[in-house]
């Protein structure tokens, strides 16, 4: 059944107009006027702030066609292709079995795209932004994932009145506890379908957490909902004096037990099978790992993980969550803002998650307990933002006062 995003709440806030709202009002004003598009490009001085607006705009109706050119050069194997070597029109028509005339109009709109180049003696090779696709297998098989969403968004009204019906919402086990285990069309398990995509994706996210991060002052490590171990796995190959449990479900888990043997790791790791819905996560880890975790599930989920977190660490013990993360309302319109408009609809399409700001996370792990919660800063928040929370060694200041 599907259930409503529980955004933050606006209770209390002043019912009186703003002079921020006046001021914006205005600008709408003028932004309207017939004349002001006329007269911004003939000034110097503001035409180019006209070109850009309505080149975003026109990005905004286009961004579909992007998004198919950048799937079909995926599903072609344009990328790992031409990484090899660049290929002229006539070899690619060779290697894709299209007519010239079509595959020329898809290699252009690549061009035109960053994501080939055109070279000498007529041959195509990788631009700056097909470099990363041709390198990163996670990228490509999120691209194609991504086709999910955008079957699911045909109708992006009707999309909004069953978000949660759709083929992505399908594709993610924990929707649909009760046909997890089923196998799909191609006869793969749900489970292994999921976390082998999650693993193939994670690998920036990580690279964030171990480039930012030290984990020299602690022992052992609790990943919460550690799917394959991909975290688990780099992690103990960057820190080799940790030691690590995984928490998770048990089909999950069965399939981690494989990875972590294969890489010799079974030593190292031990796995306790749960849900963090129903059971208390296990004591014994200093520091309590929750990687791409929150944003998948409402609020009243994200606070109850929090405080079995809380619960399972000992005094002194920290807390590291890291996902992607909404911007704060003053980066609204920013590059890095309209991140967030894909990650509102993924989610959405996904299940009952959502994207919360870091302040949000914040505040809600400061609800369960946890002291000094901190941003860790890191260099590429795009993949995901970091925070660390800690459960205080001395008692909360108003501890034992009582209340009159």
């Amino acid at each position: 059944m599907f259930q409503p995003l529980d955004l933050t709440a606006i209770a209390g806030q002043s019912a009186k107009s703003t002079f921020k709202d006046q001021w914006q009002a205005q600008l709408e004003r003028w932004y309207a006027h017939p004349g002001l598009y006329r007269w911004s490009l003939g000034n110097p001085l503001t035409r180019w702030l006209t070109r850009r607006r309505t080149r975003k705009l026109f990005d905004l109706m286009a961004g579909f066609v992007h998004s198919q050119v950048l799937l079909a050069c995926v599903r072609l194997d344009l990328f790992r292709s031409l990484h090899q070597a660049p290929a002229d029109l006539t070899e690619l028509v060779r290697r894709t079995k299209l007519a010239p005339s079509v595959l020329q109009r898809l290699l252009l709109s690549a061009v035109a795209l960053g994501l080939l180049e055109q070279r000498s003696l007529g041959r195509f090779g990788l631009g700056p932004l097909g470099v990363p696709l041709a390198q990163h297998e996670g990228i490509a098989q999120m691209i194609e994932h991504n086709h999910l969403l955008y079957q699911d968004m045909q109708d992006p009204v009707q999309f909004l009145s069953n978000a949660w019906q759709g083929g992505m919402a399908d594709y993610w086990p924990y929707a649909h506890a009760n046909t997890a285990a089923l196998p799909d069309a191609n006869g793969v398990n749900k489970f292994t379908r999921y976390s082998e995509l999650m693993a193939a994706s994670q690998g920036f996210v990580v690279q964030e957490i171990l480039s930012s991060y030290f984990f020299s002052e602690h022992r052992c490590v609790l990943d919460v909902g550690a799917g394959r171990g991909r975290f688990v796995s780099e992690l103990a190959a960057h820190a080799p004096h940790l030691n690590f449990m995984m928490f998770d479900l048990p089909p999950v888990l069965a399939l981690a037990r494989e990875n972590l043997r294969a890489k010799g790791l079974s030593e190292r790791v031990s796995l306790h099978p749960g849900s963090f819905l129903d059971d208390p996560l296990p004591r014994g880890a200093d520091l309590i790992t929750l990687v791409r975790v929150a944003h998948d599930h409402p609020d009243a989920v994200v606070r109850q993980i929090l405080q079995k977190a809380y619960d399972a660490l000992p005094v002194g013990g920290t807390l590291l969550l890291a996902e992607p993360m909404a911007q704060s309302e003053h980066q609204g319109g920013s590059d890095e803002a309209s991140v967030d408009a894909y990650f509102h609809f993924y989610l959405l399409a996904m299940g009952d998650g959502r994207l919360r700001t870091p302040q949000e996370l914040m505040d809600m792990m400061r609800a369960a307990g946890f002291t000094h919660v901190e941003r860790v800063p890191n260099a590429m928040p795009i993949h995901a933002q970091i925070l660390l929370g800690r459960k205080s060694k001395c008692l909360p200041l108003n501890a034992g006062k009582s209340v009159n």
